[in-house]
């Protein structure tokens, strides 16, 4: 039996999570010696005795082949950690998941994408703004990724699928349930035209527990995180966090400072999330991660693109030019550039900080910084 199947198998047992399949393979239990062990053998992994009586019992290749001929009858294939389709930008974020169940254009998780999540009760305006942004990223190429939920999700999916870029569902159940249950039909076109994915087993019914987790991998699939409009309890304040966490970007839009259904996205504009007005604030940061427009802006150099440059470069203090010049040689991580200038990391990020405000240099995710 292959190394994969077992994964998945393991991931198919009920009660057995992300740490506990950590463990196995960590063991060298992700091998067909795990068809011999014993209830005490899976007890000192520190799996509960109901679990670990039942894989001495029941995990065997028959079990494993029942479920893997479920999921091709119900439409679902799977990928795994181990194989080389999956998506190179979730696999760098913390805990990637040792599986990912998905119906639809698997090709769409390794596109650059950005994340848009939101309240379940917007307001008209934050409706509004929603469908604006996700048609226009999606028209420039990127992919949107959301979680199917009500609100601003669903309002950016549908959005989305207009347009190039597509769209991904990232849910926190099965794939063989639909939550919320009325959106059933634009689930169904999602599997048709874009990408439905969970890292839950079929039969895995909708828990509130499992939406956190599920927002990690939001985060993980995307470029950046964009805060639509969110109170300051809501749910996708755990996505931006898991944005961070994974060194991704954080935007946030705007809205009317008495709308309470502002107060998360103001909130994170205070504490540094890039303020969005308008799509070409997020374009702009990924515009080396769209290689057809790259390609059309750049095959040749034209004396006025040149003599744009040399103004952008005239505009610039010695120290920006200087920086400046660096980074035409990169892209550079932080420290690169802290070996490379001399300076201390105080007087490096403020002239980086003045760059980027210039737009004479994006950040990319992981510290990185380059020229645009």
């Amino acid at each position: 039996m292959e190394t994969r199947e077992l994964l998945i198998g393991f991931n198919e047992v009920e009660g057995i999570g992300w740490k506990t399949i950590d463990r196995i393979c960590r063991e060298g239990l992700l091998t067909e010696n795990a068809f011999f062990c014993s209830s005490e053998d899976w007890g000192r992994l520190g799996i509960n005795a109901k679990i670990a009586h039942w894989l001495a019992a029941g995990f065997n290749p028959e079990w494993i082949y029942a479920r893997c001929n479920l999921m091709k009858e119900s439409g679902v294939a799977a990928v795994t950690l181990l194989d080389e389709d999956y998506p190179e930008l979730l696999k760098e974020s913390p805990e990637p998941p040792w599986v990912l169940y998905y119906r639809g254009r698997l090709e769409l998780a390794s596109r650059p994408a950005v994340a848009m999540v939101g309240t379940r009760m917007p307001t008209a305006y934050g409706r509004k703004a929603g469908e604006m942004l996700a048609m226009e990223l999606s028209a420039a190429g990127l992919t949107v990724v959301s979680g199917l939920a009500r609100g601003i999700d669903s309002v950016c999916h549908e959005a989305a699928l207009r347009n190039t870029g597509g769209t991904i569902a990232v849910v926190a159940t099965g794939l063989d349930r639909v939550y919320p249950p009325e959106n059933r039909a634009l689930e169904q076109q999602i599997s048709r035209q874009g990408l439905v994915i969970s890292e839950y087993p079929l039969g895995t019914p909708s828990h509130p527990g499992l939406f956190p987790r599920r927002n990690r991998i939001i985060a993980g699939l995307t470029l950046g995180t964009v805060v639509v409009e969110a109170d300051a309890r809501s749910g996708s304040l755990i996505t931006a966090d898991a944005a961070l966490e994974a060194g991704r970007d954080v935007f946030a839009i705007p809205g009317p400072i008495t709308s309470p259904k502002s107060r998360g996205a103001l909130d994170l504009i205070k504490q540094g999330a890039k303020l969005v007005t308008g799509a070409s604030d997020i374009i702009d940061e990924y515009q080396s991660y769209l290689p057809a427009k790259a390609a059309n802006q750049g095959e040749n150099t034209s004396e006025a693109t040149r003599e744009k440059d040399g103004l952008k470069e005239k505009k610039l203090t010695s120290e920006e030019s200087h920086l400046y010049h660096i980074l035409h040689q990169g892209p550079f991580t932080l420290d690169e550039l802290l070996l490379r200038t001399g300076w201390d990391f105080g007087h490096l990020h403020s002239v980086l900080l003045s760059l980027i405000i210039k737009k004479a240099v994006s950040q990319l995710p992981g510290a990185i910084y380059k020229v645009i």
